[in-house]
This record gives C-alpha cells, structure tokens and sequence, in this order.
C-alpha cells in the first residue's frame, strides 16, 4: 500500500474509536476489545498494547469523586448500607464505565501517532 495518510491527532480518532491512520475505520470489535486490523485501510492494531492504562486513568480521575461521595454520604447523613448501595453504586458505574473506552482508544492512537514501543536496552561495544 502505497497511500499516503494524513497525520491525525490522537483526541480525534482515538476518542471515537477510529483508526489512528485513516480515521475511517472501527478501533474496536466489542466493548474494550481491540480489533485485529482497520476495515477500511488494513492497519494492523497488534503494535497497540494499552495494558491498564484506561483503568489506572479513570481510577485515578473517576473513582475519586465516587469515594467522595460515599464518604459524605456517612459523614452527613450517617447513610445505611442500602442507601450507599443504591447511592453511590450507580454512581460509581456511570463515573467508571463509559470512560473506559474513549481513554483505550485514545492511547491507542497515541501509541500510533507517537510511534510508541517497547523499550530496548542498547549496549555498547566494548572499546567504543
């Protein structure tokens, strides 16, 4: 394939779940999982590795408010069980979710635009 494409940012395509070169095709085949290549350009998607990095973000910038709200909930209303169940439970779901999904295409797409990969330990010759 000799196309040349345009360079896409990252927040464009990859919070839409597009493919990070064409910006055409689906990133995903289900939820979180990760589809084997573009549909529409061929980009093969096995140099993506996300790892954990969608859950380390929404723990970090989502569960917080949903602690936070459990914690008031006690503090100011000295809430029962079920109310916190019932509370900050579903809370807790729409907070953490959705953004699992945005936040793996996004770096997803980072890793493509960055050229990102797996470090590599150089070592030099001896006598140079």
């Amino acid at each position: 394939m000799n196309e040349t494409y345009p360079q896409l940012p990252p927040m464009q395509t990859g919070i839409r779940g597009r493919c990070p070169r064409c910006g055409q095709g689906h990133l995903f085949k289900g939820f979180l999982t990760l589809a084997p290549k573009c549909e529409a350009c061929g980009l093969d998607y096995s140099f993506a590795d996300p790892a954990d990095g969608p859950a380390f973000f929404v723990i970090c910038f989502a569960c917080v408010p949903s602690v936070l709200l459990a914690v008031w909930l006690e503090v100011a209303f000295s809430a029962s069980l079920l109310t916190q169940v019932l509370v900050t439970g579903p809370f807790m779901l729409l907070t953490c979710i959705p953004p699992l999904r945005p936040l793996k295409g996004w770096l997803v797409a980072s890793q493509y635009f960055y050229k990102a990969e797996e470090g590599k330990v150089v070592r030099r010759q001896a006598g140079t």
